[in-house]
C-alpha cells in the first residue's frame, strides 16, 4: 500500500538530491505537467465535439463569440 507524504516531506526528500538530479526532476515534471495539459485540452475539445455532434451547442460566428466573451468579462468585473 502506498503512503501518501506531504508536499513538505517531498520537499525534504528533494532536496537531498544533488543539483544536477533536482535539475532532472524539476524537467521531468515541467514535461509531465505539460503533458497532463495537453491531455485536459484534448479532452475539452473531444467533449466539446460530441456535445456539438449531439446538438448541445450551436454554431456562431467569430464575433458573436467574441461578443460573449467580452460580456462574460464585463460580469465579472
Amino acid at each position: 500500500m502506498v503512503h501518501p507524504i506531504t508536499l513538505n516531506q517531498a520537499i525534504d526528500t528533494v532536496t537531498q538530491l544533488p543539483l544536477q538530479q533536482q535539475e532532472m526532476l524539476l524537467d521531468i515534471l515541467r514535461h509531465r505537467l505539460n503533458e497532463a495539459r495537453r491531455q485536459e485540452i484534448a479532452d475539452a475539445a473531444r467533449q466539446a465535439q460530441a456535445d456539438f455532434q449531439q446538438g448541445r451547442l450551436t454554431a456562431k460566428s467569430a464575433d458573436a463569440v467574441i461578443q460573449d466573451l467580452h460580456r462574460s468579462l464585463e460580469e465579472e468585473a
